[in-house]
């Protein structure tokens, strides 16, 4: 048997193989991955559902004149390891390695950076009006998941795209599943579409496109096919490719969920590799999710909403306990704020879980649906900090300064996961104003949590560490790197746990005791917890030395954590060397 991908360093070599040979190379691609990613960790599911469709596409479409761009990018494994990065790939998602994304500057065929959903459409299409514009004869290709396309943006993107003459082509990959199973209106319809079971007529080509399929995302021939016929084809095209998530390994395909980022496991049987985590603390996630239902159940007014995340935020416990009152509205962002003030307008409490980078796209919702009308909302915000591989598109590093310009929102940051119960519970009683809780991903500090619940009082800071000149002021999970790495330095330490509204007494006293301060921070140094720190300084004329400590101006890359607050100089090793200097 021919190793055809050994021979495969770009999509000019792969055009040069016969089409008869593609389903053998397709076979070839798919254990590639398999075997990587169960040594080095990665998004597999998505990846080898796309196997064939990469291969068709890169074999009909000249590649790179032709642009093609991938939503997401959790399926762009494949891409990258036809497009000349195949000796890389082992490198993938490693600091200083591949991105685990498409990005620009990492490969000419990486057309468009991505990592967060939904941006293909709009991306692809302004690259097809710019050929038009500038005279070219390019083919424009976006890929885009049946999540994904549910999500406002790419509705914007359609809708727009159907009145041009663009030459641009929407792949809809279609398998019932982002990293949850997808839900809505839409998901129904493409169901519908898949049985032949649709009556209504075909909303892709009210839109105004040319709608082809539904196409078998596995098999090539029919797809190098119809990829052809495509091309010939002008103006606004929308092909519609089924394919099975984690297709070529068993157990990936039965757990689509568990192996859409599965960790370490057997490449030869798919089992993942368990890890013992009995004696371990909890995940934040999975804190806030008991938390969220054990609340609920002496609540009733509780409710629980995330776009598209249930598993990774943990709402899925109580979505499997109390279903009519735990919503997933996919991936929908400004959608899950609004309808969250919309819920607490009438008496309801809404929990609005989502992830710190995602919650950048619900902005405008914050300021103008929540908070200018002062509308309890408690947004329980994920993965805030640095997050690792998944890098800078995931990086929740920008909450804290974009929050804390908005009147109304009280914003808070758990030290450990009692705190994080204490203030959930505390949000719940009764709060005159929406609250914004950061916590991080990975796990906490305490093994023993579930302690009774305590109110927090709002804007109260508290003092970890006694000491002389120095005081150390920190926001969140980061106080316990400080409190590692003052050992020994006779420093003072404090938590402040509220960046708005700050606790203005507290820091009073911290000016007049300590010559020195320092703030420690896992978001930006720019408009974050301690340029509120040096605000208070200057409406106060205070004349102390404060040192402001973060995430420096730039995007940080990917990598494990550890490697990244080291980069950065956060980590605990760092932090000592920087204080005992201070010190000095």
């Amino acid at each position: 048997m021919k190793n055809l991908l050994k021979h495969i360093n770009s999509p000019k070599d792969l055009r040069q193989i016969s089409a008869e040979e593609l389903p053998q190379l397709a076979k070839e691609l798919r254990q590639f991955i398999i075997e990587v990613i169960a040594s080095k960790e990665g998004h597999l599911g998505a990846s080898l559902g796309v196997v064939e469709l990469t291969i068709a596409l890169h074999y009909v479409y000249n590649t790179p004149i032709d642009l093609l761009v991938w939503d997401v990018g959790h399926q762009a494994y494949g891409h990258k390891i036809l497009t000349g990065r195949k000796s890389e790939f082992h490198t993938n998602r490693q600091f200083k390695g591949l991105s685990g994304f498409p990005k620009r500057d990492e490969s000419e065929y990486d057309t468009f950076g991505t990592g967060h959903s939904s941006t293909s459409i709009s991306a692809a299409l302004g690259m097809a009006i710019a050929s038009q514009l500038k005279g070219e004869d390019r083919q424009h290709i976006c890929v885009i998941g049946d999540a994904s396309i549910a999500s406002g943006m790419a509705f914007e993107g359609l809708n727009h795209a159907g009145v041009t003459t663009a030459n641009l082509l929407v792949i809809l990959n279609d398998n019932a599943i982002g990293i949850d199973p997808s839900v809505g209106a839409l998901k129904q319809y493409l169901t519908n579409v898949k049985k032949g079971t649709q009556k209504q007529d075909n909303i892709f080509e009210a839109l105004n496109f040319e709608y082809s399929g539904p196409v078998d995302g596995h098999d090539l021939k029919a797809l190098v096919s119809e990829l052809k016929r495509l091309k010939s084809i002008d103006g606004p095209k929308f092909l519609h490719v089924i394919t099975t998530k984690g297709k070529g390994l068993r157990q990936a395909e039965k757990d689509q969920v568990k192996y859409h980022a599965p960790g370490k496991f057997d490449a030869e049987t798919g089992d993942i590799f368990t890890k013992n985590n009995e004696d371990l603390p909890p995940k934040y996630q999975d804190v806030f999710g008991h938390t969220l239902l054990e609340l609920a159940k002496s609540n009733k007014n509780i409710i629980g909403i995330t776009p598209a995340m249930p598993t990774g935020s943990s709402l899925k416990y109580m979505m499997e306990a109390l279903p009519e009152r735990a919503f997933d509205v996919g991936i929908a962002e400004q959608h899950a704020v609004t309808m969250a003030a919309g819920m607490a307008t009438q008496g309801l409490i809404p929990f609005c879980n989502i992830y710190s980078t995602f919650l950048q796209r619900a902005y405008d919702q914050i300021i103008h649906d929540v908070a200018l009308q002062n509308l309890p909302v408690i947004f329980c915000i994920d993965r805030a900090g640095l997050v690792g591989e998944d890098g800078a598109t995931h990086h929740g590093v920008f909450d804290l300064a974009y929050l804390r310009c908005v009147p109304n929102l009280i914003i808070f940051a758990p030290r450990n996961e009692i705190e994080l119960r204490n203030i959930m519970y505390t949000a719940q009683i009764g709060l005159e104003h929406p609250i914004a809780i950061r916590y991080p991903r990975g796990r906490g500090v305490t093994p023993c949590w579930k302690s009774p619940f305590e109110a927090i009082e709002i804007g109260t800071g508290v003092q970890l560490e006694q000491g002389e000149g120095l005081a150390v002021l920190s926001i969140g999970a980061i106080s316990n790197k400080v409190t590692e790495a003052i050992r020994g330095l006779n420093c003072g330490h404090y938590d402040m746990r509220f960046i708005k509204p700050l606790d203005v007494s507290l820091l009073h006293t911290i000016f007049k005791t300590h010559s020195t301060l320092i703030t420690i921070e896992d978001g930006v140094e720019n408009g974050g917890f301690g340029s509120a720190i040096l605000e208070f300084a200057a409406t106060h004329r205070y004349k102390n030395d404060v040192v402001v400590k973060g995430i420096p101006d730039e995007f940080i890359e990917h990598g494990a954590i550890d490697n990244l607050q080291q980069l950065i100089g956060v980590s605990a090793h760092e932090l000592h060397k920087l204080i005992k200097s201070l010190k000095s």
